[in-house]
């Protein structure tokens, strides 16, 4: 039996197109007004960029002026229309604004040494290139004293033994020196057997550590006697570190590696000796007082990102130790520097820390400022590292010691590389806020990028109403760069070691 079928004899009606959710309408249907909220929202938002990136484009592009030698070229009355940025002025400033008050005739030193740490930093920020362990050496260790001989000059006049031996010695002489001046103390004092019985105490321990350090003296001395003291002062500190290493890594039964890798850096130590001629008196110095500029922000903000990592590993590790003393020590140390804001910190560093420091011994006003903001730094480090450990299972670590492995290699290897994982948004977050914080250590006479462009506006030669707005538009843009590059790398690393726990 044949089934029954049906013809339609008119055609069916035409039903309306469906909603379009892809390309530019589809995302401004989607995303932008589907809602009274997303609309209001939305027509905030570009009521909000009309008025703020619409001047800041005119002001920096289509108003501005681009060429001149003085500030008549940026006078609106003498241009007859209106006037944006003076880009004239950073032209003019320029140099001043990278190198500060640096002598023009050694600039080329700061160049080489951007230069230099761009490629080291570079291959170590790409992660398919091989040889990352040579390469974070040459950047964290190799990296850090050439740039110090480049940038500050001078020489040396001794090596490891020379300068053991002169620290050792100078701290020494100054625990007799107090010693003897607390026994001076003690005849016009209320409490004077004491005082007098602490200062033969430090006497005594200085007379004793004295005869201890006799060998080390006697082997500087002999050093220093020679005609070539740096490269005598080099043999000898080769030889006894790297008899060290040999002993220590087990001997014979260990091979000759520790012994031959610790003779290739002391070798590779001598190259760089021998090029940037250290035995015969380096550069010329240039005193840190003359820094400024992008090289004083570029120094202070490195040195304090890479200096508080240990300091804040160091710290989170010990806030979390099973020992009183140190679990103590850790959280006192970290509460103090949370609690003071760091324009203390400079001023504690710069202006107050030379009177506790014995008579003989200085430190430089940079190397003061750069170890409280490292300090500070690690401080803050500290909280978020331990943030991270705090995150990792008991049962990570409690699997490492089911395989045999000490609390070390079980931090090293397991927890710690699990623990910055979780934390790199914090981190690059605290990174980022140091690189910005740099612009505070102007108030204690050290010129950074900010501090030279204040500087600037004291010319009057460029003084005309837009300078201003001019000078910090484009040290706001400078930052960005830094910062906005900091910000997207972290994001690519963070997306690349959580690959797993993508969906």
């Amino acid at each position: 039996m044949n089934a029954p079928f049906f013809v339609r004899q008119d055609l069916v009606a035409e039903r309306p197109a469906p909603v379009k959710t892809t390309g530019l309408i589809g995302f401004l249907r989607t995303r932008l007004f589907n809602t009274p909220t997303n609309i209001l929202i939305t027509v905030l938002g570009v009521l909000l960029l009309w008025f703020t990136i619409g001047p800041a484009i005119k002001f920096l592009l289509i108003d501005a002026v681009w060429t001149g030698k003085d500030r008549e070229s940026c006078l609106a009355e003498k241009l007859g229309r209106p006037v944006g940025a003076c880009w004239p002025f950073v032209t003019a400033k320029f140099s001043q604004f990278i190198y500060g008050f640096y002598p023009e005739p050694e600039r080329w030193r700061v160049d080489l040494t951007f230069l230099l740490g761009a490629v080291l930093l570079i291959p170590m920020l790409i992660p398919r290139l091989p040889a990352k362990g040579i390469n974070a050496s040459l950047f964290f260790i190799a990296f850090p004293v050439v740039a110090f001989f480049l940038l500050h000059g001078g020489g040396l006049k001794g090596f490891g033994v020379s300068w053991t031996a002169n620290t050792l010695a100078g701290f020494n002489d100054s625990i007799g020196e107090g010693g003897q001046k607390l026994v001076a103390l003690s005849a016009s004092s209320l409490i004077g057997p004491l005082l007098w019985l602490i200062g033969k105490l430090l006497v005594l321990i200085g007379t004793v550590v004295s005869w201890l350090l006799w060998p080390l003296t006697s082997l500087r001395d002999v050093i220093q006697s020679f005609g070539r003291p740096v490269w005598a002062d080099l043999l000898a500190t080769a030889a006894i570190v790297s008899g060290l290493m040999f002993w220590l890594g087990g001997g014979m039964r260990a091979g000759v590696r520790p012994l031959v890798t610790s003779l290739v850096i002391f070798a590779g130590i001598g190259i760089v000796i021998a090029v940037m001629g250290l035995d015969r008196g380096g550069l010329v110095v240039v005193d840190t007082r003359l820094w400024g500029g992008l090289l004083v922000t570029l120094v202070v903000s490195v040195t304090g990102i890479v200096a508080s990592m240990p300091v804040g590993i160091a710290l989170a590790l010990g806030r979390r130790s099973t020992i009183p003393l140190i679990r103590v020590f850790s959280v006192a140390f970290i509460e103090f520097w949370r609690g003071v804001p760091l324009i203390t910190v400079l001023f504690f560093a710069t202006y107050m820390l030379p009177l506790f420091l014995p008579g003989n011994f200085t430190v430089d006003g940079l190397v003061r400022a750069l170890i409280g903001i490292a300090l500070f730094a690690g401080a803050y480090q500290a909280e978020v590292i331990r943030g991270g450990l705090a995150a990792i299972p008991r049962g990570q670590g409690e699997a490492a010691s089911a395989l045999g492995l000490s609390f070390w290699k079980t931090t090293g290897l397991i927890v710690m590389p699990q623990a910055l994982r979780h934390v790199i948004p914090g981190l690059v977050n605290s990174f980022i806020a140091l690189f910005k914080d740099t612009s505070l250590v102007s108030i204690v006479a050290l010129f950074d990028l900010l501090g030279q462009l204040q500087a600037s506006f004291s010319d009057p030669n460029w003084s005309t109403p837009t300078t201003l707005f001019t000078g910090f538009a484009f040290t706001g843009l400078i930052y960005f760069a830094f910062c906005f590059g900091m910000s997207r790398y972290s994001l690519f690393v963070e997306n690349r070691l959580n690959a797993h726990r993508r969906n």
